[in-house]
């Protein structure tokens, strides 16, 4: 009787960890972009430090992120629990955050262009953070994560919506831990690739000196696009959220994807990305009009001061 109980719950055991495996690996799926906006926003974020403050600074957000996820997973069980309702809502505001942190980085890129010289600006490359702009930094980068973080735990939990507390949970924290795990060393890893390259360059034989030599001369560009990517990747993930969870939006961006795939031709060709550019659109079109909201209100408080 013992050992046929030990093998039901040996059974039920690897029943839950298989459930759980695969409900993650379709919320990673889901997940995929949030994720991909993650690592090329905090990539960005690390990025212009001086060597020897790199790993430090990513390792000070690493904390931060797994500090959220202790918040974040808790909170999200409780709105599975009690009120599921809120979590499209929820899943909306986080999106609109995202469209308006696009808008407002846009904003800065452009005042910034304005305010400053090319002298000027080449003056600042290289330069050591102070403590208190390190601190900043990683602040906002800790910030930035709770929100992407938010994202995927609201995904994830659409996932396994209709699965008992166990399966959310372990589901939940496996996403966390791969998350934060995976994001951060890969982090660590892309901001140490010009160290890699000039350790490559040392070496005594000639095909890992080339190699080292074009990591060198690419890392500044795989940077940059990794900027622009994490840039758009704001609009595109928080787009696509907000017209998911407006029924009529999403429906006609649908319905002008598959008038565009029964037309032939270049249309059928382009009519797998009219989805993400339309969403990503309204993404940008709704932080344009969040921003301008957040500045008439600043304004407007500034004004009555």
């Amino acid at each position: 009787m013992p050992a046929g109980s030990l093998l039901s719950l040996l059974d039920d055991v690897a029943l839950l960890l298989d459930d759980v495996f695969i409900l993650t690996k379709k919320a990673t799926a889901k997940t995929a972009g949030v994720l991909g906006d993650d690592l090329a926003l905090n990539a960005e974020q690390v990025s212009g430090l001086v060597s020897a403050r790199e790993l430090p600074v990513i390792w000070a957000v690493a904390k931060g992120a797994f500090l959220n996820k202790l918040i974040l997973v808790p909170l999200a069980l409780a709105i599975s629990s009690f009120a599921p309702w809120a979590i499209i809502p929820l899943l909306m505001a986080g999106g609109l955050f995202l469209c308006f942190e696009g808008c407002e980085k846009l904003l800065k890129l452009v005042s910034k262009r304005r305010e400053k010289s090319i002298s000027q600006a080449a003056q600042e490359i290289g330069t050591p953070l102070t403590a208190d702009a390190e601190k900043t930094r990683i602040k906002g980068a800790v910030r930035t994560d709770f929100v992407l973080s938010a994202e995927v735990l609201a995904i994830t939990l659409s996932t396994v919506a209709g699965y008992d507390f166990t399966r959310q949970l372990f589901v939940l924290s496996a996403i966390s831990i791969v998350m934060t795990v995976g994001v951060y060393g890969l982090v660590a890893g892309i901001v140490k690739l010009d160290d890699a390259g000039l350790y490559l360059t040392q070496r005594p034989r000639p095909l890992p000196r080339r190699l080292g030599y074009g990591i060198l001369w690419g890392a500044p560009f795989f940077m940059k696009t990794l900027s622009i990517a994490g840039t758009a990747a704001m609009f595109l993930v928080g787009g696509g959220i907000i017209t998911h969870g407006i029924a009529p939006l999403h429906g006609a961006i649908i319905n002008l994807q598959e008038i565009a795939q029964q037309t032939g031709g270049v249309a059928t060709l382009i009519s797998g990305i009219i989805p993400p550019v339309l969403s990503g659109l309204c993404g940008l079109l709704a932080g344009a009009v969040a921003l301008l909201i957040v500045l008439g209100i600043k304004r407007g408080l500034g004004k009555s001061a």
